[in-house]
């Protein structure tokens, strides 16, 4: 088997000898006038006419002697090509014999008519190289066998790989039609930025970088929330974002360090309409998606019709960690229940860290079906609002499907005296060590004294979405371009 350097050096003489016949290999300008789907939709109308000018990747090559069948490949489908040397000038079929491989894109005219097999061929009459290529594409039937390096070179796994190619067009009709949605519902699209002075509105530990020309430390967001709620204090009632994340975190099967994220806040809005209009948007996304209510993730069939289930966090604790009083249970026998269930305590110092841990070990797992997740404990949210009925729990859900987080929403605290004093809680917590703990903002204290309608926010992580809709079991399969290590 030719090495890659034998391929390589092969290809690039026959690039040469089409430029020593007169053949531009890279020209400037392409004049193929229907994408192949069209030929193909239209064939019987294009047919008629005397000739038709295609182009695409030469994806096979079959024949011999005086005949060459080739497959056009140009992302909205196949066409196939036939070539034979008693239809062209004889230097023409030589040249494509000598100087066309397969990954070549050409541009080739001539008349539509149908093989004996009934195939949709184009009788090629003229053609002419597009872009030679210099490196041959992995083998049709294995693709790129190591998944790392399918990720490296997502153009080549989307060239071979149709399943792939599918989930990213069905991830592109899913921000299309959540984009959709929030239009009807009359929300704005907006723009936050992206450089931050504060890394303010979740609490993640962010990436930072300087600023030279003002000579500042600044930081890739770690969320959009706060300068949606300073929207709301400006007079826009209904505003959305749909932008790239930067959380300084760990890469898993869940996790990539630049993720997407949908951000919303409705002004005069709660957790409960928020539930709603979440619950709606799903029930919407399944309908776009071709799937009706029945989806299958990861073996489990899934129905997403409303209404969804409601459980409190505490209960969910007692039903599946088996802790009895999870309200009143000391941090200590968190620390013994963790360990029990095999997690590692030794960086969690705080009991609400250690409620989370528990609850993703043993709960989080067993949520297959759309289950909404409320009443947490206030030291979970910096900036939602605490229960009418109960002051040490905020009014904030979760939606769990298929064991996924996928939507993290709370009614937003719009009492400043309230949020100073959230601030301080974070502070500490900052002081002790607990990077992830959320910094305080005067900037957003200050526009909050203003005056904040009460509202609902809404965030939702668009990459768990696709994997959800798609049942992809890792977040690098559904981004295109996943964080990876250099070589």
């Amino acid at each position: 088997m030719a090495s890659l350097d034998d391929i390589r050096t092969a290809r690039l003489a026959k690039l040469d000898l089409l430029r020593e016949r007169g053949m531009e290999p890279y020209p400037v300008t392409a004049r193929p006038e229907c994408d192949l789907a069209t030929a193909a939709s239209q064939f019987d109308e294009l047919s008629k006419r005397k000739s038709v000018c295609i182009a695409g990747r030469v994806m096979a090559l079959r024949g011999q002697g005086g005949a060459v069948f080739a497959d056009f490949y140009d992302g909205t489908g196949k066409f196939q090509a036939l070539l034979r040397k008693d239809a062209v000038p004889e230097d023409s079929f030589s040249l494509w014999k000598d100087a066309v491989d397969i990954g070549d894109f050409v541009e080739a005219s001539g008349a539509l008519s149908l093989t004996k097999q009934k195939e949709k061929t184009l009788q090629v009459g003229s053609w002419r190289m597009l872009a030679k290529t210099l490196r041959p594409l992995p083998e049709k039937w294995h693709g790129l066998l190591d998944v790392e390096e399918r990720f490296r070179r997502r153009y080549l796994d989307l060239l071979m790989n149709e399943e792939v190619r599918r989930r990213f067009e069905t991830r592109s009709r899913i921000v299309s039609a959540i984009r959709d949605f929030y239009t009807r519902a009359g929300y704005l699209e907006v723009e936050t930025p992206r450089l931050q002075a504060v890394a303010g509105g979740a609490t993640a530990e962010p990436f930072m970088t300087h600023y030279n020309a003002l000579h500042l430390d600044l930081f890739l967001t770690i969320a959009q929330e706060l300068y949606l709620k300073k929207l709301l204090i400006g007079g826009f009632n209904k505003v959305y974002e749909i932008g790239r994340k930067f959380r300084n975190e760990g890469i898993g099967v869940m996790h990539n360090p630049e993720f997407t994220m949908l951000e919303s806040n409705e002004a005069y809005a709660d957790a409960k309409s928020q539930r709603d209009f979440t619950e709606r948007l799903f029930v919407h996304l399944a309908s776009v998606i071709g799937k009706k209510e029945k989806i299958v993730y990861d073996g489990q069939e899934i129905t997403i019709a409303a209404p969804f289930a409601v459980a409190t966090f505490y209960d969910l604790l007692r039903r599946y960690a088996r802790i009895a009083n999870p309200e009143s249970m000391g941090e200590r026998e968190l620390v013994l229940k963790a360990k029990e269930l095999g997690i590692a305590v030794d960086a969690m110092k705080t009991k609400e860290k250690l409620l989370d841990a528990i609850y993703k070990k043993a709960v989080r797992a067993k949520l297959i079906q759309p289950t909404f997740i409320i009443e947490y404990p206030v030291e979970f949210n910096p900036f939602a609002k605490r229960t009418e009925g109960d002051p040490t729990l905020i009014d904030r859900f979760q939606l769990v499907i298929g064991g996924l987080e996928l939507v993290n929403a709370f009614s937003e605290l719009n009492n400043p005296l309230d949020q100073a004093l959230r601030y301080e809680e974070q502070e500490k917590k900052r002081r002790s060590g607990e990077v992830e703990s959320a910094p305080s903002d005067k900037e957003y204290l200050e526009a909050m004294e203003y005056g904040m309608p009460p509202n609902g926010g809404i965030g939702i992580g668009i990459d768990r979405l696709v994997m959800l809709f798609t049942d992809a079991k890792n977040i690098r399969e559904v981004i295109l371009f996943p964080t990876l290590r250099p070589r």
